[in-house]
């Protein structure tokens, strides 16, 4: 069994919460860094783990079970318009 350090839980936290959340100002707080360079380090590692697409599907819900079918499908809430729930995932 490989040997499991404390700091390796930490790199591993960071890292799959910048993949969630992918914003360092957010996991620099998050993680008590003091400069955003020590923070890219999970932000590199990260983008080499994970293929990012800065492409979206977007859906519209107009009722409350069209909009819990679209979170159950893995949609996020972005925002409210005309009466209407916007959602995106990515592609």
């Amino acid at each position: 069994m490989p040997k499991i350090r404390l700091y390796d839980l930490r790199h591993w936290y960071a890292t799959t919460t910048y993949m969630k959340i992918r914003d360092p100002f957010h996991l620099q707080r998050l993680m008590g860094h003091r400069n955003l360079t020590t923070t890219q380090r999970y932000v590199h590692l990260a983008n080499m783990l994970v293929n990012y697409s800065d492409e979206y599907t977007v859906k519209v819900a107009k009722t409350l079970n069209e909009a819990c079918q679209l979170i159950e499908s893995g949609f996020e809430y972005v925002t409210e318009m005309d009466d209407a729930k916007i959602f995106k995932k990515r592609k």
